[in-house]
């Protein structure tokens, strides 16, 4: 058994053991609908031998009104009962939701490597509803294991041949269910898999839809997102046709056995052995046998589809964290140096690099691999494959990421804004200090941009911020970490989507805002260049040159063309 299935079934058996009082409860209510059940057809047959036969209007108007409580029992039971299943299931499943979000948001990172955001929506919801529905499954399966049970009883104590039939033939049925599932579990997963893929291509080109239509690349967008669902659409053609064969397969063994036991019984009342009363409680068991036997197919395909994606959510919660080690608290006094020694990741080579406390430093590439590194190192997403970065002298490895992050914050040029209003995008809802959030909206030039809307700063700016233009999202960005106040702030190329006049100001706003505080720039805009203390540019994974940006542009050919050209 390989480690993805045991982890899965560690998955299950959490997900079960959480609502075990639930699915006990669900199990018990059911099992007495299931008595209720089997009781009707017995019930009946008692009527048609001792008020039918013989004629008795009184002993008919008595098992009538029994029927009558008999079938008020039914009703309630069966309601409670699945309340109570229903309930476990939506629970389990929200809970293992809660969990993924849990792992995907750790901060140490590590879940979401090698997928996509859609897929991991997908292991989130449907993976999760499948698993939670295990619950429902597990007690409809024991509800209908009593069922079966009362009905052998009934039917020995009625015919010993019949009862016989019924506690030889189900284990029987059981076991041909449970090897009739193993196609559907293994397509199952295939299925979920191709599911979750193109869910993934689906929210990766809308996020990048606005690109695209720049590019004019929709047509090859669409045809990436066809060639992807026809894929996941064969790989649901494929667990329907095996559900669809597991469930007609386990139907035509159940009809057969209901014909078997019909047929014993009918030749046990021509050979006087029952009554006509025992017969037809002996055919009605039968027929009602049909449907816990039913229930059995459909407990295994639910079984299988929830092995399935329990592999998939064990997948996620138990992915390797992206960092490890660090635990010790940030200090309460932040000075804000940083230092590289000896950093090699991605396109770093060795990089040596100091940046001095409460200093505007520019950093400028030659080469974007640099930059997603560095940015990379500086805010934890990884650690170097060699070398060390140190906060005031503390290796990154060594701190709390949770903290560190709050200590040194990365705003990536690409984060995303959150759906709701342009005010709480910038500012926390308990933020008490609307000056402050006042200015940063005034560094980043972002309150021109609530003049120009609508509504102003409570205007809803849609789903990661589509109903702003690419200038507009990146000056709340910028406003967004600015009001954060960390005391490190490292940003990336936060202006590469506006003109140059208001690119002029968003520089002197940023020097002003983050005066006295560390703040590093890691851009090739000439204009936040200019505004910096000290600019460092990186060539070929190092450090190549050091200075003013005035002094690199009048002596140095290789930033003028990454920075001028």
């Amino acid at each position: 058994m390989g480690s993805g299935e045991l982890a899965g079934r560690d998955v299950l058996a959490g997900s079960v053991g959480g609502q075990g009082r639930r699915v006990a409860l669900g199990a018990a209510l059911g099992s007495v609908h299931q008595l209720g059940e089997a009781l009707v057809p017995v019930l009946i047959g008692v009527v048609v031998d001792q008020a039918v036969a013989g004629r008795d209007a009184g002993r008919l108007m008595l098992w009538l009104a029994v029927l009558a409580v008999l079938y008020v029992c039914l009703s309630w039971s069966f309601r409670l009962g699945a309340r109570a299943g229903e309930r476990g299931a939506e629970e389990a499943a929200h809970e293992l939701r809660l969990a993924v979000v849990r792992r995907v948001l750790d901060a140490r990172g590590g879940a979401e490597a090698d997928r996509l955001s859609g897929e991991l929506a997908n292991v989130a919801t449907e993976d999760a509803k499948r698993v939670g529905a295990v619950n429902m499954a597990l007690m409809s399966g024991i509800s209908a294991l009593a069922g079966i049970a009362v009905s052998a009883v009934a039917l020995l104590l009625t015919s010993v041949p019949l009862g016989l039939i019924v506690l030889l033939g189900t284990p029987l049925l059981l076991w041909l269910g449970h090897l009739l599932s193993k196609p559907l579990e293994r397509r199952s997963e295939a299925e979920q898999d191709r599911a979750a893929g193109a869910a993934g291509v689906a929210a990766d080109l809308v996020a990048g839809l606005r690109v695209l239509k720049g590019l004019g690349a929709q047509r090859a967008a669409v045809e990436r997102y066809r060639r992807t669902s026809r894929v996941s659409l064969a790989a649901t053609l494929r667990a329907a046709r095996a559900e669809s064969w597991q469930t007609g397969l386990v139907l035509a063994l159940t009809g057969g056995f209901i014909a078997l036991i019909a047929w014993v019984g009918g030749r046990l009342a021509l050979d006087g052995s029952l009554t006509l009363g025992q017969l037809v409680s002996a055919v009605g068991l039968a027929l009602f046998l049909l449907g816990p036997l039913e229930t059995f197919a459909w407990v295994n395909a639910e079984l299988a589809q929830g092995r399935a994606s329990a592999a998939r959510i064990a997948e996620v919660l138990s992915a390797g964290p992206g960092v490890t080690g660090g635990d010790e608290p940030v200090p309460d006094a932040v000075r804000g140096e940083l230092r590289l020694r000896g950093v090699r990741l991605g396109g770093l080579d060795g990089v040596d690099l100091d940046v001095p406390a409460g200093r505007l430093t520019g950093i400028a590439v030659t080469d974007p691999a640099c930059a997603e590194a560095l940015l990379s190192c500086l805010g934890r997403e990884s650690d170097p494959e060699s070398g060390s970065v140190e906060l005031d002298g503390v290796p990154l490895t060594r701190l709390d990421p949770v903290r560190l992050r709050a200590a040194v914050l990365v705003a990536a040029h690409d984060a995303a804004l959150f759906e709701g209003s342009l005010i709480g995008n910038v500012s926390s809802a308990d933020a008490a200090d609307g000056q402050l959030t006042a200015r940063a909206m005034a560094a980043a030039d972002a309150d021109e941009v609530v003049r120009s809307l609508p509504h102003g700063a409570a205007t809803d700016v849609g789903e990661g911020g589509r109903s702003l233009s690419g200038g507009q999202r990146q000056r709340v960005l910028l406003a967004r970490a600015l009001r954060a106040g960390p005391p490190v702030l490292v940003v990336h190329d936060p202006t590469t989507a506006v003109d140059a006049v208001t690119e002029a100001r968003i520089a002197e706003g940023l020097r002003e805002f983050r005066r006295g505080r560390t703040t590093v720039v890691v851009t090739n805009s000439p204009a936040l260049l200019s505004v910096t203390d000290r600019v460092v540019l990186l060539d070929g994974g190092r450090v190549g040159a050091e200075g003013t940006h005035a002094e690199l542009a009048r002596t140095h050919e290789t930033y003028r063309t990454a920075v001028l050209a």
